[in-house]
């Protein structure tokens, strides 16, 4: 009998939660019929790379989609006691959300994610519900697949050559027979071709999100210096990591070494890389917090108490 009294008091618990957060049921049941379809897809493409190559930059979403929702369970007490708030803007962004979401463009569909996120958290806890959930709205923004690259791409041919001449250089000094024209190289008669797509841009925008990630997972993001250091060092080596790869590459197809040359630029030696480049972000991080504890300087010291974070 005390069994079932206990049993019944839970039940009773169970229903008296679901009634206080039926706001939120209710969004995570919507956007789990919406948007569990579209996620599906978005992971199938970038495991296998069978995606849009413009999508396939945003394959770093693996890592922050899952952490943005690990940020927003973390938050979740502090989310249940704001006062529930209604706010007209963000209806309208539920409303713009799911007009994209309707459209025929996959830009738009795939917009309307962090939209319609950020107008159920703006319609239900107002701009302190914004405040608290920042940081995993932007992550989930950033990791939405958009046309970014491909607006970026006319912009990179600085970068092509640059690399193209470097890449040049350093295989003269291995005294290969290598000529350099704007972004092509010619090794042993064989030509090679710093594409726009092979000019580090997925590795630089990877290696930055990751940074973000870093950063706000030890707490440094707000701290303007060690912010600014590590997401420019990061874009910095990922240039670096490019230039080996491309050389590597050139050097491969130059001596008909077809295997290695494939191995690097189709298969999981692209992959090995990238690897190799976040964990380098990682010890960057490391090393940044080491060296202001060896001089005993804060770098933190323009640290900005946040509001609600």
């Amino acid at each position: 009998m005390k069994d079932f009294g206990d049993s019944m008091q839970a039940s009773l618990k169970l229903v008296k939660s679901a009634r206080r957060h039926w706001a939120e049921i209710a969004a995570i049941a919507l956007l789990s019929i919406l948007y569990v379809p579209l996620m599906v897809y978005w992971v199938d493409g970038w495991l296998n790379k069978s995606i849009g190559i413009d999508h396939e930059y945003f394959s770093y979403a693996l890592l922050g989609f899952p952490y943005a929702a690990l940020i927003a369970w973390e938050l979740r007490h502090r989310w249940f006691v704001l006062p529930d708030k209604a706010n007209f803007i963000g209806l309208s962004l539920i409303m713009t959300g799911g007009i994209f979401y309707l459209s025929p463009l996959q830009n738009l569909i795939n917009l309307s994610l962090p939209i319609i996120l950020c107008g159920i958290v703006l319609s239900t806890k107002g701009l302190a519900g914004v405040r608290l959930m920042g940081f995993p709205l932007l992550f989930v923004a950033l990791a939405t697949p958009t046309s970014f690259p491909y607006i970026v791409v006319p912009y990179l041919l600085p970068l092509q050559q640059f690399i193209a001449s470097v890449v040049g250089f350093l295989l003269m000094q291995i005294n290969m027979n290598v000529t350099v024209d704007q972004i092509y190289v010619l090794v042993n008669d064989r030509l090679v071709e710093v594409a726009p797509y092979c000019a580090g841009l997925k590795m630089m925008m990877t290696s930055v999100y990751v940074g973000l990630i870093i950063l706000h997972r030890t707490g440094n993001i707000f701290s303007r210096t060690k912010t600014i250091m590590l997401l420019v060092g990061a874009a910095l080596l990922s240039v670096i990591v490019n230039i080996i790869r491309n050389t590597l590459l050139s050097y491969f197809h130059g001596t008909d070494n077809t295997a290695m040359f494939d191995w690097l630029h189709a298969s999981w030696g692209g992959d090995v890389l990238s690897a190799l480049l976040l964990f380098s972000v990682l010890l960057m991080m490391k090393g940044m917090d080491k060296f202001e504890d060896s001089i005993g300087t804060d770098l933190s010291g323009d640290r900005n108490q946040p509001i609600a974070f």
